[in-house]
Parts: C-alpha cells; structure tokens; sequence
C-alpha cells in the first residue's frame, strides 16, 4: 500500500509545482530524505537512557535508529573517542512519507499552543530543519515508557535549489509554517 502523501505528491503537490517553478519536468521539487536525530547530552554515560532514547525514536520513525559514536575526543564536553553522543534515523521513500504525514496530521496539532514552525530554518539550499522539545506528542510514544523526556532534530532535505521553491513544497505537503515573513 502506497503511503497516502506519496499518492498526494504525484497527483496534486507536483502538478502545481510544475506550473509555479517551470522547468524541466525531472527537475521539479521533491522531499528527497527526512533525517532525525536526538543529542544525548547527559545520557553518555548512562547505557539504559541511550537505550531508551533509541528506541523511542526507532518507534517514532518506523525504522530502526542508530547510535551515533565520537569520532574525536572532546575533553571540555567530556566526551571520549568511540563513546555514543547520539541517535539518528534517516528515512527515505515510503517510510519518510508515513513519517511526515503523522507529523503533519498528528503531532504538530497535538502541541500546546501551536501556531506553526518558524520559516527561518532554511538553509539556502532547499533544506528545512527544525527542534521539537519533547517526543510525547506522537501517538506511538507511552509516557510511562519513558525514563527522561528529550527533543529531538529533523532536518527535511528536498531536490529544490532555493528557498521558495522548498517552502512552496513543504506548503503543500502539509508542513504547518507560522503565518507572515518570521
């Protein structure tokens, strides 16, 4: 089964992109990959935590997650060469439209308070990152599963070459942006 805003790209997003961005029609926008990643600060050192942080983004995305490990020592973060600093998911194809979907139709809305994410987090390149500060907003997570409360990055990356283009996608995908310029 076909993920439902896969369906939605192909027969609405991308007829309209073709129309406002005219260019060649291999060379319209699209979400190329979906990247989210979790800094573990203080749970370094405790194993049980990273673990937990782990599996709690493997459920959220569908996919399993990584440790991320240190490459270099960093004695002011106290940080060792070969410790986990982290956790990352990169999720392409279906599973990265079932993830923005729930993101869009179920999480973001679930946020206290929510009036949009800011439209400064573009890089200049067609990419859009933002931070959530907690992962209890996706129906996946339980509460009294979890040992700490963490955020957690996504980083949405797309085929368009500018910034326009790559917020006119995200626009119509269902990504929720804050109303005016900031």
């Amino acid at each position: 089964m076909a993920a439902r805003l896969l369906e939605k790209y192909k027969n609405e997003i991308k007829p309209v992109l073709e129309a406002e961005f005219p260019k060649n029609k291999m060379l319209t926008a699209r979400v190329e990959k979906v990247v989210i990643s979790v800094g573990a600060g203080e749970a370094m050192k405790d194993t049980k935590l990273m673990q937990n942080i782990q599996d709690t983004i493997s459920l959220i995305a569908g996919q399993y997650a990584v440790k991320v490990i240190a490459k270099k020592s960093v004695a002011g973060f106290k940080v060792r060469e070969g410790m986990p600093v982290g956790v990352k998911v990169t999720l392409r194809g279906e599973n990265m439209y079932n993830f923005l979907d729930k993101l869009c139709s179920i999480a973001l809305p679930r946020v206290k308070d929510f009036r949009g994410l800011k439209r400064n987090g573009f890089d200049g390149r067609g990419n859009y990152n933002f931070g959530l500060d907690e992962q209890l907003m996706f129906p996946e997570v339980v509460y009294d599963n979890i040992i700490k409360t963490h955020g957690m990055n996504i980083s949405i990356s797309t085929s368009a070459d500018n910034d326009a283009e790559a917020l006119r996608l995200l626009e119509l995908v269902g990504i929720p942006f804050t109303k005016g310029r900031a």
